[in-house]
């Protein structure tokens, strides 16, 4: 079975969103994508409090600045589509209050017939927190545990009852609900979020950094799935970043998913071979506007599904 390719949606400042994210969408899911997805960055700090990722002297990359807002994104994408899965990778659920959050997730996905796929992460930026923090940065793991009860208790049965920390809901009636479960997904990699996925998530998000790690990773997964009893399978959704160009990049010292359609094709089949149920292929960084992005992601649609992708 081949592994499901995902794209994601043009939100940086050379698109036109009004006009691209509805025309991009409806092209990936004409070429055959199964899924379309966001990313967010709230701001981009000048100067920045920290390096990217907290890696001291890492500057931000020219492509946060304006990234739009992702849930708004989505909707634009859901209007323009039928039939095409609609997900974030990642929400910093912690930069949204976790009712609204629950509410508009479950708007989107009624709205859009039951295609949401809710990703969360947790961030690390310091100034993201400051401008727009529910609670302070060394709480967000506690705050993302209670975002998901909020949306496990909105998203389920009336009437809605919630007491925690930040949210408290007495008894209500809230809707609409979402036309089906919507699955939460998680991005983690250190052990204390891995066990959060695995007690009380139903797939994880993954960064693609090469094969052996990814690999490496998903073992160490399933491995403590296995020692925690969890019988539901794990979904799961890689997100690659590419660094696309239309000429080949030399192989040496060349990163994954870096050069044009054929290298990154390339380090999908390797990556593929993992067995991830799918691949996000993030190309909207290098073309100029939404017209090379089509073109782009329909020649790595094409030569992924060439390559057996």
């Amino acid at each position: 079975m081949a592994t499901r390719l995902g794209l994601s949606l043009p939100q940086n400042r050379q698109y036109n969103l009004g006009k691209d994210v509805p025309d991009v969408a409806r092209t990936a899911e004409q070429i055959g994508y199964d899924s379309l997805w966001v990313y967010e960055r709230a701001l981009f700090p000048e100067p920045a409090a920290q390096g990217l990722y907290g890696i001291e002297g890492l500057p931000w990359p020219d492509s946060y600045r304006g990234v739009a807002e992702p849930l708004v994104t989505l909707t634009l994408a859901a209007a323009a589509t039928e039939r095409v899965r609609l997900g974030s990778s990642v929400l910093v659920a912690p930069l949204h209050q976790p009712f609204q959050l629950a509410k508009s997730l479950a708007t989107l996905d009624a709205a859009s017939g039951g295609r949401v796929i809710a990703g969360f992460g947790t961030g690390w930026s310091l100034d993201e927190y400051a401008a727009a923090g529910i609670r302070p940065i060394a709480e967000r793991g506690r705050v993302l545990d209670e975002i998901i009860d909020v949306c496990r208790a909105v998203w389920g049965p009336d009437p809605v009852r919630h007491s925690g920390r930040i949210t408290t809901i007495e008894s209500a009636v809230v809707g609409p609900k979402p036309a089906r479960p919507i699955p939460i997904m998680l991005a983690a990699s250190n052990r204390k979020a891995l066990i959060r996925l695995v007690d009380r998530a139903d797939g994880w998000l993954p960064v693609g950094m090469g094969v052996e790690q990814i690999a490496a990773q998903w073992q160490q997964l399933q491995d403590l799935a296995a020692e925690r009893g969890r019988k539901e399978p794990i979904q799961t959704v890689l997100r690659v970043n590419t660094a696309y160009s239309a000429k080949a990049f030399d192989g040496e010292g060349r990163q994954p998913f870096q050069g044009n359609a054929d290298q990154i094709v390339e380090d999908l089949v390797a990556h593929a071979s993992i067995g991830l149920e799918e691949i996000l292929v993030d190309l909207q960084g290098a073309p100029r506007d939404a017209e090379e992005l089509k073109d782009v992601a329909a020649e790595v649609f094409e030569k992924a599904r060439a390559a057996g992708v």
